[in-house]
């Protein structure tokens, strides 16, 4: 099997396993439908793209290494989190007072999807620590390795997107279940829910 293929399936294994990432797909999509999914991804996977040519660079090896820019990376990244989260929960407890209070969500532009899947991925401290242990095991270090370094950013951007793309895909076949005011309140309220767990115990690892 050659490198980048073991790369991907690293990769992809990494990303099918739940954290903030599948979190911020779900709640965009189940909030803003499935254009807000694919978005999402796409900032995801950009995000991936970053961290391989940021360890490659040891930028992220850097940033493990360091306990006052990682501490720093973490407490933002969790505070993001459970922002989100807690709109997530608001959105909630609206569309259980009033059903069309959630369809509001629904407005969220392109960007604001593609900058909470970027931002999700980037500021997740769990990455940099992923990637320094990860890229070391494809790249050697005392050689160039441009070439495969963008080769392995852009496996690893469109694994994560498809991966992700697949889940937003999901969601939205069950869109008319999702539509129903009940339903879209829990899987808001518990996706919130979520976001605030997962954002808490990234403050406290």
């Amino acid at each position: 099997m050659t490198l980048p293929l073991l790369f991907a399936l690293a990769i992809l294994i990494a990303a099918i396993v739940p954290g903030p990432d599948f979190a911020m797909v779900v709640r965009n999509t189940v909030l803003a439908g499935r254009s807000s999914g694919v978005w999402t991804a796409f900032g995801i996977g950009l995000g991936v793209c970053v961290w391989v040519v940021a360890t490659s660079f040891g930028l992220a090896a850097l940033l493990a290494a360091s306990a006052t820019a990682f501490t720093a990376v973490k407490f933002a990244g969790a505070a993001y989190l459970v922002y989100l989260g807690v709109k997530s929960l608001r959105a909630a407890i609206k569309e259980r007072r009033e059903p069309a209070a959630i369809e509001l969500a629904r407005d969220m532009s392109a960007w604001a999807a593609f900058r909470s899947g970027l931002m999700c991925n980037m500021l997740n401290p769990k990455a940099a620590v992923l990637f320094t242990a990860l890229m070391p095991q494809f790249i050697d270090g005392g050689g160039p390795h441009g070439p495969l370094v963008l080769e392995l950013a852009a496996v690893g951007m469109s694994v994560c997107f498809l991966w992700y793309l697949l889940l937003a895909n999901l969601i939205e076949l069950m869109r008319s279940l999702l539509d129903r005011p009940r339903v879209r309140a829990w899987l808001s309220g518990v996706t919130g829910a979520v976001m605030v767990a997962f954002g808490l115990r990234v403050a406290a690892t």
